[in-house]
């Protein structure tokens, strides 16, 4: 995977990737407000193949499955970060959104260009000429991702309608 950084600090919460005012909208129309109340621009000059790359705790308050659904439906490959709240992670993964620790987080400014591997938990800074360390997504949970999604996994095995 590569892309362009888009750079967020910590405690980027639900209701800004996706806000809970706008929940009845149909999934492209919510993704076009995702993060607009940290970065007004981000939703219609991310790209697919982009990151968002954040502190601590991305992803905290509610459970919605709506933040994780907005970045993928943006065509986010990953959300790399420092920390992520526990039901955020779980989410993105569910949905085939690959999450990824990474202690040195801080070191990617926007518009670094980088190259993730979430299997071998690297992720190559182009811009910066740097490779940071990540925590790699394990071999099972990486299937799920690349079949997009529990959902889509369990599909394919025949055990889910």
């Amino acid at each position: 995977m590569s892309g362009r950084a888009f750079v967020f600090g910590d405690n980027i919460d639900t209701d800004v990737l996706a806000p809970g005012y706008l929940m009845k909208l149909p999934a492209d129309e919510l993704a076009r407000h995702c993060l607009a109340a940290v970065d007004p621009a981000f939703a219609s000059t991310v790209q697919p193949g982009d990151f968002v790359v954040a502190g601590a705790n991305f992803g905290l308050g509610s459970s919605r499955e709506q933040a994780a659904v907005s970045l993928k439906t943006l065509g986010v490959a990953a959300v790399i970060a420092t920390g992520f709240a526990r039901i955020f992670y779980r989410n993105a993964l569910n949905l085939g959104l690959p999450a990824l620790f990474c202690d040195a987080a801080g070191s990617i400014e926007a518009g670094d260009r980088l190259e993730v591997d979430p299997v071998a938990g690297q992720i190559i800074n182009h811009t910066r000429n740097q490779t940071l360390a990540a925590r790699p997504i394990p071999a099972h949970l990486m299937d799920m991702v690349r079949a997009g999604g529990l959902v889509a996994q369990l599909k394919a095995r025949g055990m889910a309608a």
